[in-house]
């Protein structure tokens, strides 16, 4: 299985089985290949998925797991409608749209969507963006798929760019633009890394988390960034969006076991290098909505009596 595009950089850990007829550690025949699509620099998505690529690497020692940058959301799930990726990390909102068949392993954790601006901007209400150049996320990225929504809700009239989340905050910088939206976790490495170059705002969104809620009432909910998320920043009424780890089909039972033992065991472990992975527990993770559950992660939930 080749990557989603010759030029995209993807890292490798492990090794093909050399005979596949071979035992693994866990007592089943190993699986010779996982790609895992994640998400673009500077994104939760992409430092979750290499964290969590580390320790399924130790869970299938027999088995080569690819991890692919990719602009999230909405190219991970063509990547595993295209049968080029078998895991991929996707919003809810963006999972469930036009009645994808995929299944979900678990829920996550959970995005905030962020509207960030220079403290020096004009800008200091969702209504003010009228008329400015807003970044509304990579294309294909579940932030674009929930911005397109919001702005369809709300008649939002911007120029809109699609700019990953490392490019926004660069831009965003240098005044290039004047808004940035990005649906991440918190805190996100790209918005971390600005505000120690310029003092920032976050703008509320409660109005606009309503109205999403009440259209979607699956896929949106009214959330807050907290003050300990950004220093300096004060609390931030915003939208959340849950995020869940999804599996083809295709991927046998035995494997995705084993994929979701390690997502709870080892969730600890996530957590050290990604603060998001703390919010991963075996009561929230099982619900992932109307994404119907891998006959895999459901045997791994009776076992543990959820």
């Amino acid at each position: 299985m080749g990557p989603a595009h010759p030029d995209r950089r993807t890292v490798v850990l492990g090794a093909l089985a050399v005979a596949l007829t071979a035992c693994s550690r866990r007592g089943h025949p190993p699986y010779p290949e996982l790609v895992l699509a994640t998400g673009p620099p500077g994104a939760v998505f992409r430092e979750i998925g290499g964290a969590l690529a580390d320790e399924l690497h130790a869970a299938l020692p027999e088995t080569a797991i690819t991890v692919l940058a990719t602009s999230a959301s909405a190219e991970n799930l063509r990547l595993l409608d295209d049968e080029r990726a078998h895991l991929a990390i996707s919003s809810l909102d963006a999972a469930t749209s036009d009645a994808r068949d995929v299944t979900a392993i678990a829920r996550l954790y959970d995005s905030y969507m962020h509207l960030i601006v220079r403290e020096d901007s004009e800008i200091t209400a969702f209504g003010d963006l009228a008329g400015s150049r807003v970044s509304f996320g990579a294309a294909g990225s579940g932030t674009e798929y929930t911005m397109l929504r919001l702005s369809e809700q709300a008649g939002l009239d911007v120029d809109d760019v699609r700019l990953d989340q490392a490019a926004s905050a660069r831009a965003l910088g240098k005044g290039d633009i004047d808004a940035m939206f990005s649906l991440t976790g918190i805190p996100t490495p790209a918005i971390t890394d600005l505000l120690r170059r310029h003092p920032l705002r976050c703008i509320p969104l409660d109005r606009q988390a309503d109205r999403l809620a009440d259209a979607y009432p699956s896929a949106y909910y009214p959330a807050t960034i907290p003050a300990t998320a950004y220093p300096g920043l004060p609390p931030c009424p915003t939208l959340s969006v849950p995020n869940v780890l999804l599996a083809r089909r295709d991927v046998p039972a035995d494997v995705v076991r084993t994929i979701t033992d390690t997502v709870f065991t080892q969730a600890d472990a996530i957590a050290a290098r990604r603060p998001e992975a703390a919010q991963i527990n075996v009561r929230t993770g099982i619900a992932t909505g109307p994404i119907p559950l891998h006959p895999g992660a459901a045997a791994w939930y009776r076992d543990q009596k959820v």
